[in-house]
């Protein structure tokens, strides 16, 4: 397949990538501050928020000198709307992120520390496969690697579905308990979105790919 990459947008493609590491890593980080009961790390999460919203301005930025100056057509256009697009989606991973360490720090502050976290950990392991995949998708213009994170999808939402019942449950056998399984319930809500917005991204490249709809295409 031709690729559609040179070098005059190198740079673009360079720091989506960037944007992409820094969203996964603020992710497994606000998941350690929770396993680790660490105030310290969920703070770390809130500074690093920054970074990501610097490199999303950065490659609008640069999408938008390169139309002004190059006046895209047909495919590399196409790449540059898909990146603009990939790149907000990264952008709302490092603000779940953010939302994840703000109830952590919440629960800490009211001196409780982390206990019974249902599938929280399997949630953020696959959200972040999830990210991994769609960034592999798009920088090796695989699209067979599209549909695999669609599925993976439907495993993320059923297991916060599981979550919601099992802290409910947990808020009304201890009142005590209201405050930290609500957080949760959030946290865990927050992991869903962080899944949902790999899946946009690998939507989008696959389209981008193939001219077709994925879910169109899993659906059939």
């Amino acid at each position: 397949m031709k690729r559609y990459f040179h070098e005059e947008l190198e740079d673009v493609r360079s720091h989506l990538m960037l944007m992409g590491e820094k969203a996964i890593d603020n992710v497994n980080l606000a998941m350690q501050a929770i396993l680790e009961s660490d105030i310290a790390l969920a703070q770390e999460v809130k500074r690093a928020d920054d970074r990501i919203d610097d490199i999303e301005k950065q490659i609008d930025d640069e999408v938008a000198r390169y139309i002004g100056l190059r006046a895209p057509v047909a495919r590399d256009l196409r790449l540059l709307f898909v990146t603009v697009k990939a790149s907000n989606d990264l952008e709302r991973v490092g603000d779940e992120a953010t939302s994840i360490a703000k109830r952590t720090a919440k629960i800490l502050q009211s001196g409780r520390s982390f206990g019974q976290l249902g599938q929280l950990p399997r949630m953020c392991d696959l959200a972040v496969g999830m990210l991994k995949e769609a960034l592999h998708c798009f920088i090796d213009e695989d699209e067979t690697k599209a549909g695999p994170i669609f599925e993976r999808d439907k495993e993320v939402d059923s297991l916060h579905r599981e979550n919601f019942t099992y802290f409910v449950e947990k808020m009304k056998s201890d009142p005590d308990l209201v405050l930290y399984c609500t957080e949760l319930v959030f946290i865990s809500k927050a992991m869903e979105r962080i899944a949902d917005h790999a899946q946009n991204i690998a939507e989008e490249v696959y389209f981008l790919l193939t001219a077709k709809n994925l879910k169109e295409e899993m659906s059939r």
